[in-house]
Formats: C-alpha cells, structure tokens, sequence
C-alpha cells in the first residue's frame, strides 16, 4: 500500500544519475525542462547551443546513458526521447563570510541530483510537434 516501486517499470540503463552536481538545482531545473519530451539527439543539439554551464553537465549524461543503452544493445538510437528527467536539490555547502561589527553572514551553496530517464518513441506514427 505504498507507492509502485520505479524499479520495475523501467531498465536500469536508461536511468542516469549524477549526484551531488554542484549547480543550484534551480539553475539546472531550467535546463532539463528544455529537453524533457524531446528526442535524443534534438537534445544534444538544444544542449550544445545552450549558454548555461549546468548544459555541458547535462549533456555527458545523456550521452552517459546513449553509451549504457548501445552496450547492451536493447534499443534503437534513432528513436530514443527523453521520457523523464527531473531534479532533486542535494547537500548544501555552508560557508561564512565576514561582515561589518564582526558580523558574519552564512552564504549556501547548493548542488543538485539530475536524473534523466530515455525510452523509445512508443508507437509508429509520430505527432508534428515530434518530427
């Protein structure tokens, strides 16, 4: 009576995880939502062209689990998307800074967890907003 498990609904490889990235999730949160629903190599080319440093981060996961997926050879490259990607905020890191009449004032540097999940295009016919 508890929630499904995601375990059993997916492969393990078409998961990747890169924990504890550090890059405030909500700098990263921007990223992933340009490519979530997207075909694989759309979100290469979006990610490539994308001026934001969490980009190139993103970008060697998704080709992480592209190299996963051809290992074990289970499914077609060309017609790969990304069905799931989201992000979970990680470990801050608290430093001080010192301020005026000995003052000190705690400054949080966040990390991220990025989670992107790849499936194949279910189905032959494709809508217009996929071609």
């Amino acid at each position: 009576m508890g929630k499904p498990s995601l375990k059993n609904e997916h492969h393990s490889a078409n998961r990747v995880s890169a924990m504890s990235v550090r890059l405030a999730p909500r700098k990263a949160r921007i990223i992933v939502d340009m490519i979530r629903g997207s075909r694989v190599y759309d979100a290469l080319s979006i990610l490539r062209f994308t001026d934001k440093r969490g980009a190139v981060i993103i970008e060697k996961l998704i080709e992480s689990a592209i190299h996963n997926i051809s290992a074990d050879g289970q499914a077609d490259l060309d017609n790969l998307k990304v069905a799931r990607a989201w992000v979970n905020e990680g470990p801050t890191l608290r430093r001080y800074m010192p301020r005026a009449q000995g003052r000190a004032t705690r400054i949080r540097k966040r990390t991220c967890h990025i989670h992107i999940e790849l499936d194949n295009v279910r189905g032959a016919k494709l809508s217009a907003a996929e071609k």
